[in-house]
């Protein structure tokens, strides 16, 4: 009886966390408006990251099935989409700034209680989005071809990619409002809204991606050009959507063309420092991957095209984790503008821990089957080798990147981002490239010296922003 009483307890309490997991899950996707500066903070950052982070999975699958249609067509191809990925920088480091600025801008002032100022700013980082995306797109579509010859030697590549890369540079600004609108909602603790933008954009992409690249039914075989048309579409349909919401529906945050017409120049001055220094974070850390390549490029075009796949992958567990590191920014830019800091701080601490487990988890995995992973891509058996070395020696690093991207997106979500710029710049430029460089090229370690270059700066990195963060300067940052 007794045995019997306990196995009936058991079953009360596994059949009760289902259903508190499942209340969870329903309130963290319904979009409903939810106040994360009191109760659990484990809850708070359960309720964020649910949806942040499966907006972030569809972003991954379709960084993967992209790159596996692009696969499909030729070596050229998919070495012309890390190039043209490498070439796109810009105008992802532009959006990534304005998206982080405004988150933390919006959720300060959410959590200040002001939610026609947090509009204000959401109106005045979309004009200042449509101005830039103008800036990028002129000298984007005149010398799409010169850049890409700048970037490989292969003539090829540049004549395969030069009308893809012309199309994603000329037509920018849905790329562009994708991710800065996101801000705005992931500020506004609407992050529901961000996930389904953000699906619905990945879901049209690919659908379109195989038709378009292959031609299907009535459509042209576009190649990798249409693979860019997919993108430009898919993106268009999400921001429809994000400004549908922003505009008509206005949960949170409820726009009016009246806070654009005219430039607070305040407002732009500082959306524009705080952008300055996301921008520069991933500029910084985007530049140095482009130096890598350029590399790898020197070693073995191979190494170029299995690098890419290897990094494709890796994006597919790195940006869920972002999706943590974004529900760290908007809790930390509520809780401050509560007058909350010690409970920005715990949040943080808890969800580097929460990254921490699921990456090390991840990096295991890679570790153990990375060759199965990237012969899911292709068949040739030198860029499968070469990818699985990459996979392998970058995996063993993911531990550290747990805590990178959480307590970094934590400072810049309160407000400070000049200093994880400046951490970047030593990391990546004084460190990480030079002794690329020197393993590779001056001792010989071939393409492992590059590989092995990154783990030693990712993981320092790790550490000084773990040493910055327990200071607690952040927690006085005016925005």
């Amino acid at each position: 009886m007794l045995t019997r009483h306990h196995n009936t307890e058991r079953t009360e309490v596994a059949i009760t966390r289902k259903r508190t997991w499942y209340r969870l899950l329903r309130q963290a996707l319904s979009g409903a408006e939810l106040n994360y500066t009191r109760g659990s903070i484990d809850r708070a950052i359960i309720l964020l990251a649910i949806p942040m982070i499966l907006e972030m999975v569809m972003e991954s699958l379709f960084v993967v099935i992209d790159a596996y249609f692009v696969a499909q067509l030729s070596k050229e191809a998919i070495t012309t989409l890390g190039l043209t990925e490498s070439v796109l920088t810009i105008v992802y480091a532009v959006s990534i700034g304005l998206s982080a600025a405004a988150t933390a801008m919006v959720s300060r002032r959410v959590g200040e209680g002001r939610r026609r100022a947090a509009a204000v700013v959401g109106a005045q980082a979309l004009l200042v989005a449509v101005l830039l995306s103008a800036l990028l797109a002129i000298p984007g579509y005149w010398f799409a071809e010169d850049i890409l010859r700048l970037m490989s030697r292969d003539l090829a590549v540049a004549t395969t990619g030069t009308p893809f890369t012309r199309l994603l540079l000329t037509f920018n600004l849905p790329i562009l409002l994708l991710w800065m609108l996101n801000g705005v909602f992931r500020g506004a603790g609407d992050a529901a809204t961000a996930m389904r933008a953000l699906w619905l954009a990945n879901g049209v992409n690919l659908v379109l991606d195989p038709v378009l690249i292959f031609g299907f039914g009535p459509f042209p075989e576009l190649g990798l050009l249409g693979a860019g048309v997919a993108t430009v579409v898919g993106r268009s349909a999400g921001v429809l959507y994000q400004l549908w919401h922003l505009f008509a529906v206005g949960r949170v945050v409820h726009l009016h063309i009246r806070f654009m017409l005219r430039p607070y120049w305040n407002l732009v001055r500082r959306l524009l420092i705080l952008a300055s220094g996301s921008t520069g974070q991933y500029l910084i850390a985007s530049s140095s991957w482009i130096f890598l390549i350029g590399i790898l490029g020197q070693i073995d075009t191979a190494l170029t095209a299995g690098y890419t796949l290897a990094i494709r992958i890796m994006l597919f567990t790195l940006l869920p984790s972002w999706g943590l590191a974004n529900a760290a920014a908007t809790l930390v830019g509520q809780n401050l503008g509560a007058n909350q800091p010690e409970r920005a701080e715990r949040s943080v601490w808890r969800a580097g821990f929460f990254n921490m487990v699921f990456l090390a988890v991840v990096g295991l995995f890679y570790i153990l089957a990375a060759p199965l992973l990237i012969g899911l891509f292709t068949r040739d058996s030198q860029t499968v080798s070469s990818g699985a070395l990459a996979l392998r020696i970058i995996s063993t690093g993911y531990v550290f990147y747990g805590y990178s991207m959480i307590l970094s997106q934590a400072i810049n979500g309160a407000g400070d981002t000049r200093t994880p710029t400046l951490l970047n710049f030593v990391c990546f430029w004084l460190i990480e490239a030079p002794l690329a460089w020197w393993l590779a090229m001056e001792l010989n370690w071939q393409e492992e010296g590059v590989y092995y270059s990154i783990v030693f700066a990712e993981s320092l990195l790790a550490l000084i922003l773990a040493a910055v963060f327990r200071t607690g300067y952040w927690k006085r940052t005016i925005v």
